[in-house]
């Protein structure tokens, strides 16, 4: 299994792209937009770039890599020739829902179809396709190529040997496979994501100020980064929708998202992909460019 197709260009989708072509497999980079996989192409340049200078790499291991992924704007030539799926697109229920209904349509019979979806329901996924016991979750971490851990999601009909085949590629990836039951959130949102949102209602109600909140997790609690730095990293909006997802799911008030995390993103303050959430980016150019790597 070494032809994988990636659909999505953005933080995530071109991290799962660089860490499959660093270890070999050929890929199919995804995307609608031609500019998003320009951009995709050039983060995972500049990121192995990186590597090469703090020598993690050769620089023919950087040429390797870069040769191994393609790009394309139609999906289904895009995956036509896939072993494995690894969808990575907005988390929105509806355009995944499409998404799977076309890769139904599009790849071979033996594809394993995985969402990188950090909170929707795996089993809604898989009951739009006839061959549900093919679809699994593949949750990567931000950013990809750093992070070890990969929760694999079994929906209500996925397979042993489909569990048991991305668990086996999540390895040679070099990466740590946990197995998580489906439900909204999954582990590691299901934990973090409620953490976020108390640390913004602490702001909201007025208890202490950004940076000493962030101060007090950092240094009391040796979280290497502050919650509400973190929510900017991750993006207010995806935050928003994986509260939404779990206020939705549970239907437990202790879900439901911050009125002040709801305002700041009708306001489009989004964190760092913005410039601006509850830190102020635009006046540090290479705090952005960091972070930016990621996002």
């Amino acid at each position: 299994m070494k032809n994988v197709a990636v659909i999505g260009a953005g933080t995530m989708g071109n991290g799962i792209a660089h860490t499959f072509a660093q270890n070999d497999y050929k890929v199919q980079l995804i995307d609608v937009s031609r500019a998003s996989l320009d951009r995709g192409l050039a983060t995972i340049a500049k990121n192995l770039d990186r590597m090469v200078a703090k020598e993690k790499i050769s620089e023919a291991d950087k040429i390797k890599t870069l040769n191994n992924i393609t790009t394309f704007t139609d999906l289904k030539t895009g995956v036509e020739y896939a072993s494995l799926v690894v969808e990575a697109a907005t988390e929105d229920l509806d355009l995944k829902l499409k998404i799977f209904r076309d890769l139904e349509a599009f790849c071979p019979d033996d594809t394993i179809m995985a969402s990188n979806t950090s909170s929707i329901s795996i089993t809604e996924i898989a009951a739009v396709t006839t061959r549900p016991d093919m679809v699994i979750g593949m949750h990567f971490m931000n950013p990809v190529p750093v992070m070890k851990l990969v929760e694999i999601i079994k929906g209500y009909s996925t397979s042993d040997q489909t569990y048991n085949t991305v668990a086996e590629i999540s390895k040679k990836l070099g990466k740590i496979p946990v197995k998580v039951n489906d439900y909204p959130g999954f582990v590691a949102n299901r934990i973090l994501m409620p953490m976020l949102n108390e640390a913004i209602e602490t702001l909201y109600n007025g208890v202490a100020g950004v940076k000493e909140i962030d101060t007090v997790m950092m240094l009391g609690m040796a979280h290497p980064m502050g919650p509400l730095a973190l929510a900017d990293f991750i993006g207010l909006d995806v935050c928003l929708s994986i509260l939404n997802v779990m206020y939705d799911g549970f239907k437990n008030p202790k879900y439901a998202p911050c009125p002040l995390l709801v305002n700041m993103v009708m306001a489009g303050k989004l964190g760092v992909k913005s410039t601006e959430g509850f830190y102020d980016y635009s006046k540090n150019r290479k705090a952005v460019d960091v972070a930016k790597m990621f996002c």
